[in-house]
């Protein structure tokens, strides 16, 4: 049976990467993109949702945007999952005390490195500069509290912890991270000036795999969208995985469906292909 004679998707799942994939390259959500949302979820009955390395505060404003409120959206790059139906954590998984020695290391051995620890509801900047700045604007972690050393910052639950520099001290960084042995927590690169950390065997998949669980959805009727390493994981773990355009070759090589560049609605793309054209094996 096709898709073309299917109307209740209530039986599916589909996650989506936020920036570079729901958001265009100025993070604007292209109307095509939205108008697919709703014919999947309103119309049709399908479950969507989000996946993205934003925290509870700085996922809100994306996620309410969609006429998607009553599924709970993947938070830190699958860290935890949160209900804003209902305004409560489904579920957290917090790094594990090994990662605050792995980013004591860093900031020793890495001066000019700075770091964004993001827990539930709180975002910490160390040794903040250009690159921590930037990012605490561009997603608006607001408030957020400033110290100079990683010592100073509250043994609160870190979700996600993120080092920012220069793509030549990331790249080193990542170099020497990548080299421990046995280290306990899980590494993904995000941009060429960004490294992130979470707890071991933790990323975005998990958190798309919890959900469908919530739902009772089989594997079988699990995708997601991505456009970059940090979608790498999940694409892997669910059924049909898909990836923008733009997206590296990399992530191209290891997915189902591509479709368009973000800037041209990649998401409605995913969506109507599973809606019209997509055949089950």
């Amino acid at each position: 049976m096709t898709s073309e004679t299917k109307t209740d998707f209530s039986d599916w799942l589909v996650a989506s990467d936020i920036d570079g994939t729901l958001n265009n390259k100025i993070r604007k959500l292209p109307q095509r993109n939205y108008d697919a949302i709703k014919e999947f979820v309103v119309n049709k009955k399908g479950h969507f949702t989000l996946a993205s390395g934003r925290n509870v505060a700085t996922m809100r404003g994306p996620f309410m945007g969609l006429p998607i409120s009553s599924t709970p959206a993947v938070i830190l790059n699958g860290a935890g999952v949160y209900d804003y139906e209902h305004e409560k954590m489904l579920w957290f998984q917090a790094i594990n005390p090994a990662g605050f020695e792995i980013v004591k290391a860093v900031m020793k051995k890495f001066p000019s490195v700075e770091v964004e620890i993001l827990t539930k509801d709180k975002a910490y900047a160390v040794n903040a500069h250009i690159f921590a700045n930037v990012m605490l604007h561009a997603d608006r972690l607001l408030p957020h509290k400033r110290f100079s050393k990683i010592e100073q910052v509250p043994p609160d639950e870190w979700g996600k912890v993120i080092f920012l520099g220069l793509p030549t001290i990331i790249g080193s960084v990542k170099k020497y991270l990548l080299s421990i042995e046995n280290p306990q927590v899980n590494f993904m690169a995000s941009s060429i000036s960004s490294f992130e950390m979470l707890d071991k065997g933790i990323h975005k998949g998990v958190g798309v795999k919890k959900i469908a669980e919530i739902y009772g959805i089989q594997h079988k009727h699990t995708a997601a969208i991505g456009d970059y390493f940090n979608d790498y994981e999940m694409l892997k773990s669910i059924y049909l995985s898909a990836c923008c355009g733009q997206a590296p070759k990399a992530i191209h090589d290891i997915v189902k469906f591509e479709a368009c560049h973000c800037n041209n609605g990649a998401v409605a793309d995913l969506l109507n292909y599973i809606m019209y054209d997509y055949k089950e094996d």
